[in-house]
């Protein structure tokens, strides 16, 4: 063939377009499994956070021996899931109306894990609540963000400087979803946390996340 025709340099166009499509779908499918592989494993460590257990050799086998179950909530009662494991409930509830609640066992005791999910200042903010068998005291939680300020709206995702006032507070008073973040310093009785100085947005951010996520479950709350 005239490798100075242009039916060769069509040609051959056409070879090297399907050689680099193919590679490209290779190297995609090849890392995007192990992407996703990532992400879930991240998510079952935040689950676990939540639950106090923060450090972990092996996570994934730690969230299966202590996580017992993913259930689906509607009208006051919890299914079962068997589905693919979510790891954006924000997106699995606003597709498809799902919202989850992990059942685990903690030294014998049963917690409920909930996935909470919002906005902050810069982007969006989630975590996860997890209480008590009362279903009424938090056992613990964890926060996380997309792009709060360093040193401001991004400690929400300390353990020791924000997310620990939680343990112990209660999340409703008179039968409604009271559990809230105030401004910092100003933290009274059982539903309240101080919120992070300098952080006021996020800290309002993080109040209004638990406020709409957790008065989702409100029937199963105060069903006892």
């Amino acid at each position: 063939m005239n490798t100075n025709s242009n039916s060769y340099t069509i040609i051959y166009a056409a070879v090297m377009v399907v050689i680099v499509a193919f590679l490209l779908s290779f190297v995609h499918s090849t890392f995007s499994s192990r992407q996703e592989a990532n992400v879930e494993l991240d998510t079952k460590k935040q689950i676990l956070y939540a639950l106090n257990i923060r450090e972990s050799a092996d996570a994934a086998a730690d969230f299966d021996k202590i996580v017992k179950a993913d259930k689906l909530y509607q009208n006051g009662q919890l299914s079962d899931y068997s589905g693919k494991f979510v790891t954006s409930f924000e997106n699995d509830f606003k597709k498809n109306g799902q919202l989850h609640v992990f059942e685990a066992e903690i030294d014998g005791q049963k917690k409920y894990v909930f996935p909470v999910f919002g906005a902050g200042l810069w982007g969006a903010i989630w975590g996860y609540v997890a209480l008590n068998e009362d279903k009424d005291t938090v056992y613990g939680a964890y926060f996380s963000h997309a792009g709060e300020t360093p040193g401001l709206g991004a400690e929400i995702q300390s353990y020791a400087g924000f997310q620990k006032q939680f343990e112990g507070k209660k999340v409703l008073r008179d039968g409604n979803v009271a559990l809230e973040v105030v401004k910092s310093g100003q933290a009274n009785g059982d539903n309240q946390v101080d919120g992070i100085t300098g952080g006021t947005m996020t800290s309002n951010g993080v109040d209004a996340m638990l406020k709409d996520c957790l008065n989702y479950y409100k029937a199963f709350l105060t069903n006892n």
